[in-house]
């Protein structure tokens, strides 16, 4: 149950930016494809947004592998990994001028 509603949240909010963004994205092209003075003062826009959908669509393709891969399913586990292994190479290691030099 929790997981649909998660996925139904997404998809409201992920339709509403996706709306925002197409509305925007068509009055772009119908200002570049007119012949205003308008248009050939706003022909700048076209690289930087052309950079910015390539590199959406790489995070997205990321994004999309991550899920597949299962990466999202115990995001708690790298958080006490990381804090086992400290405790494991601190119990290791003689750090103990290292320690006072830091505290004073």
């Amino acid at each position: 149950m929790k997981k649909r509603i998660i996925l139904a949240m997404s998809i409201i909010i992920l339709g509403f930016c996706a709306y925002g963004f197409g509305r925007k994205f068509i009055e772009l092209i119908l200002l570049l494809t007119s012949d205003t003075e308008a248009a050939q003062e706003g022909i700048f826009a076209v690289a930087p947004l052309v950079n910015y959908m390539l590199a959406s669509a790489g995070f997205l393709c990321l994004l999309g592998w991550a899920a597949a891969h299962g990466m999202f399913t115990d995001i708690e586990r790298p958080k006490q990994t990381m804090l086992d292994d400290d405790i494991r190479l601190d119990a290791q290691t003689d750090d103990i001028k290292y320690c006072r030099s830091v505290m004073e």
